[in-house]
């Protein structure tokens, strides 16, 4: 259950952040977009999305085995 969590946030976080490239061509450095993006709330999903997967898929290798 916590990595199908984690997928959800990271799938979120992973379109907003795709999404805000937009941003680049339209005049903002990489610099600048990364800064913006560690702004924005719906991007953090990404990032607690993957720190929520790690757990999780151990979780579910020792249920495998």
């Amino acid at each position: 259950m916590l990595f199908l969590i984690g997928f959800g946030f990271t799938v979120t976080g992973g379109v907003m952040l795709i999404l805000y490239m937009n941003l680049v061509p339209a005049g903002l450095g990489w610099t600048s977009y990364w800064k913006f993006v560690l702004t924005q709330t719906e991007c953090q999903l990404f990032f607690v999305g993957i720190l929520l997967m790690i757990p999780g898929y151990y979780r579910l290798l020792k249920r495998i085995k």
